[in-house]
């Protein structure tokens, strides 16, 4: 993946309704849903869920195919994966700690907060200082 595409890939998850869009569809797998059933599920007016469904297939983020009446969207995983691949190779390069399942979820103290771990020792006060 190319960083053109990559910016459009992100633009396209940038809003909300969109993220939580492919979000479900992602959850949904290869088989898609109609976009009727994605509207109900996600309380969306037709009107906006075509245009943001529109949206995130031009980024290619959707695959869209007509089933009689209905149009099944599917989660491109294809482009999920590639985007995946792009960051890891173009913002992780240098720093094992930010390679795929190296990192640490981050905890309720902001994003530098660390997990604590059953093997590390509380603070022990000072002795004869």
């Amino acid at each position: 993946m190319e960083k053109k595409q990559a910016l459009e890939v992100l633009t396209g998850l940038s809003q909300e309704t969109r993220l939580d869009i492919f979000r479900l569809l992602v959850e949904r797998g290869p088989e898609g849903q109609p976009a009727g059933k994605i509207g109900d599920r996600l309380g969306l007016p037709a009107a906006t869920l075509s245009f943001h469904l529109a949206h995130l297939e031009r980024c290619g983020l959707l695959d869209a195919e007509k089933a009689g009446r209905s149009i099944i969207y599917s989660a491109n995983f294809e482009a999920m994966t590639a985007l995946m691949a792009f960051l890891s190779e173009n913002c992780c390069r240098e720093s094992a700690c930010c390679a795929p399942g190296k990192m640490d979820p981050p905890m309720h103290g902001g994003p530098r907060a660390r997990r604590s771990r059953s093997h590390e020792t509380t603070a022990r006060p000072r002795s004869g200082r």
